[in-house]
């Protein structure tokens, strides 16, 4: 009878539906990405293919719109936004000039206006020295190749001394104390000389500046002094005797436009006048604005303070006396020699030992 009392036992069982990893729940998720990820390459594509007066006007709306609206932006559409500003009107037949075009604070050159082609003579000018400056740097290159390409030159590659300034290339051949470029106290060139000058000759003929010589001796002086043979007279031989040997080697007689002497004025080592290397001769390519300088007169003549010319006190206000006669025989010069003592006192030097 206690059986028929008892409550029945329900047992309820949960059955799971087809969700978790078999649901579709994960493709509301990617299609988000892959929405999200649609929107950023459109949006990378319109970056990529807006100008960038667009995208600076596009960044000054959001950042002050109603400034920009107000005053107008670049490329403001003016004339068919309820505000000014914005973008561009497409609809605005092109040329035509709106308001909102012009910044305020832009300088219009009127000049340039008048004028189109001033600026395009500018650029034109600008972009003429950067390849004239190229030019002299790549025969620069040339040069330094020729002289490593032969074994007589590269025996004077110590003695070669290149540099570009603000006048062109300037080239110096430099005395060594056992190797002296000249017969000592004359204008005779020794033959590995005369052919270095010739393959620089022919070097220097590959362009079409103009050449500028120039020779300089060291501190030592002739027994007469300034008023008969001298360190100007000898400067100034030695330049020719240079010019006349670039010529042989190549070089075009009437691209040689100066040839000047300037004795002891400069000297390659200013703390030691005496040097074998202040003994050289300088061979310059001139730039255009340095060839023009040349042929202007000397009030006109402007140089870097690096030339020549600038480094003889203002060298075109004070002139050195006229020469003497040339005697047939230079007189000896005198020279310092060192003294145990550390004393310099003069000494005659002969021409055979310059």
């Amino acid at each position: 009878m206690s059986d028929d009392t008892q409550q029945p036992i329900v047992v309820k069982k949960i059955k799971k539906g087809g969700g978790g990893a078999h649901g579709g729940a994960w493709k509301i998720a990617y299609a988000d990405f892959v929405t999200a990820m649609m929107a950023f390459f459109l949006l990378m594509w319109l970056l990529g293919s807006t100008a960038d007066g667009d995208k600076e006007g596009i960044a000054e709306f959001f950042q002050n719109p109603l400034k920009v609206g107000m005053s107008g932006g670049s490329g403001s559409g003016d004339s068919s936004s309820i505000l000014m500003g914005g973008g561009e009107d497409l609809t605005r037949s092109l040329g035509q000039v709106k308001r909102g075009d012009v910044e305020g604070n832009k300088t219009v050159n009127l000049d340039a206006a008048r004028d189109p082609s001033a600026e395009s003579k500018g650029h034109d000018a600008a972009q003429f020295e950067k390849d004239e400056r190229a030019a002299l740097v790549d025969l620069k290159g040339q040069i330094e190749a020729l002289i490593e390409a032969t074994a007589a030159l590269r025996a004077m590659k110590d003695q070669l001394v290149m540099d570009i300034t603000e006048e062109g290339l300037r080239i110096q051949i430099v005395d060594e104390q056992n190797r002296p470029m000249f017969t000592g106290g004359s204008d005779t060139l020794q033959p590995y000389t005369k052919g270095l000058l010739h393959a620089i000759g022919k070097a220097l003929n590959q362009v079409q500046n103009r050449i500028s010589l120039s020779g300089h001796t060291d501190a030592s002086q002739y027994a007469g002094g300034s008023r008969g043979f001298s360190n100007w007279e000898l400067s100034a031989n030695r330049a020719n005797a240079s010019r006349r040997e670039l010529v042989v080697g190549g070089l075009a007689d009437d691209k040689v436009i100066r040839v000047v002497g300037l004795a002891d004025t400069i000297p390659f080592k200013a703390d030691d006048p005496y040097d074998p290397t202040n003994r050289r001769i300088s061979i310059i390519v001139l730039n255009r604005k340095a060839e023009a300088a040349v042929r202007g007169t000397p009030e006109q003549l402007q140089v870097s303070n690096g030339s020549d010319e600038t480094q003889i006190a203002d060298g075109l206000t004070q002139r050195a006396p006229a020469p003497a006669l040339v005697p047939a025989l230079p007189p000896p010069r005198i020279a310092p020699r060192e003294l145990p003592n550390g004393d310099r006192r003069p000494r005659i030097v002969m021409p055979s030992q310059r």
